[in-house]
């Protein structure tokens, strides 16, 4: 009777390397499923994203179709649309109410108009100062802003119903004396009087 052998040798090594191969091309093709499952789309999807950018300033610039990204602080907040592959940013910065002082000038010959005004835009919390009267009669209310403050002063018009037509640069034009230093100057013309008896 011939005994029988178990095999041993070669052919054991040979099936853990096999084993070993097999293991090493799995995990291999799972590398590669996840890193194409898990990569950024090329396909031109508008994407948007929040950070945080202490400014308060505004820039514009035009653009076509594309994407759009918004950051805000406490001071303000500033939104960034990027438009199209190769397209143009455009970015409007809101400065919050707290940080804009304000002051209001009474142009009409009605009393008590710019505390009125003062007090209607206060409760918006701006910074307010002490109402003054213009150094001439005015028909027509104007919202005047300092450089950059053009959206705090766009708002303000829109809480006292000023047309935004009527939002214009601060220069030393203005019929206000001692507003120097002042983020926004209201003037209060005759077209506010019925409005603040209202």
């Amino acid at each position: 009777m011939d005994e029988e052998r178990p095999k041993t040798g070669m052919s054991g090594s040979l099936s853990v390397v096999k084993a070993a191969a097999v293991l090493v091309l799995f995990a291999a093709g799972v590398a590669i499923l996840v890193a194409v499952g898990t990569r950024p789309s090329v396909s031109g999807t508008p994407s948007s994203a929040q950070t945080t950018v202490p400014t308060t300033t505004s820039t514009t610039a035009a653009g076509a179709a594309g994407s759009s990204t918004t950051a805000s602080t406490a001071a303000s907040t500033t939104t960034t649309t990027r438009r199209g592959h190769r397209g143009a940013v455009t970015t409007t910065t809101t400065t919050a109410p707290s940080t804009v002082s304000v002051v209001v000038a009474n142009g009409t010959s009605t009393n008590g108009l710019a505390a009125h005004y003062s007090t209607v835009i206060g409760a918006k919390g701006y910074m307010m100062k002490t109402p003054l009267d213009t150094t001439a009669a005015q028909t027509t209310s104007t919202v005047y802003y300092a450089a950059g403050m053009q959206a705090a002063a766009e708002a303000v018009a829109t809480t006292i119903g000023v047309k935004s037509s009527q939002v214009q640069p601060l220069t030393t034009a203005i019929p206000v004396t001692g507003a120097t230093g002042t983020d926004v100057v209201v003037v209060i013309g005759q077209d506010l009087v019925s409005a603040a008896n209202s």
